[in-house]
């Protein structure tokens, strides 16, 4: 069974994400969405609402599977016999930091990264720019699936 993980904060889920993930679940028989639990970072929504909303976003791919993780990627992928990471380049900028996470991870335990092009149309789009723009009202409902939109909206009223 081909296995591997796209690793991530996702807070929150964006369709570029979910444009890797996808592109993953035709490549692997699974693929773990492996979300990184900070502990000294406050995010936006919990790690249970991340969780809910990557499994209700990607419950249609069907091989999709969604877990917190802290700690090294490197031990997450051991413990679940996972020998590849996927990753997705938004620019070259991206690409110099990743190669030389790819090159650590690979040196620690074997483990492969592969790297997919971000789709052009979501090639400025980060997680941090969705909560800023939606913070000041802005419109995010083509960055985000709906869920990811829904729970957003709701979030900035309430604080």
């Amino acid at each position: 069974m081909r296995r591997a993980v796209c690793p991530g904060s996702f807070d929150p889920i964006t369709n570029g994400h979910l444009d890797i993930v996808s592109r993953a679940s035709k490549l692997y028989d699974v693929v773990h969405v492996a979300v990184m639990i900070n502990k000294s970072k406050r995010g936006l929504f919990t790690i249970e609402e991340r969780i809910a909303l990557i499994e209700e976003c990607t419950a249609e791919y069907g091989n999709v599977v969604v877990e917190a993780f802290h700690g090294l990627l490197v031990d997450y992928c051991k413990e679940r016999d996972i020998p590849a990471i996927v990753k997705g380049l938004r620019a070259v900028s991206d690409f110099d930091y990743e190669l030389q996470m790819a090159q650590m991870n690979n040196g620690l335990s074997g483990v492969e990264t592969m790297f997919i092009p971000t789709n052009p149309v979501y090639s400025f789009l980060s997680s941090s720019l969705v909560k800023e723009v939606a913070t000041w009202g802005g419109d995010v409902s083509h960055l985000v699936p709906e869920p990811v939109l829904r729970s957003l909206v709701e979030r900035l009223a309430r604080d």
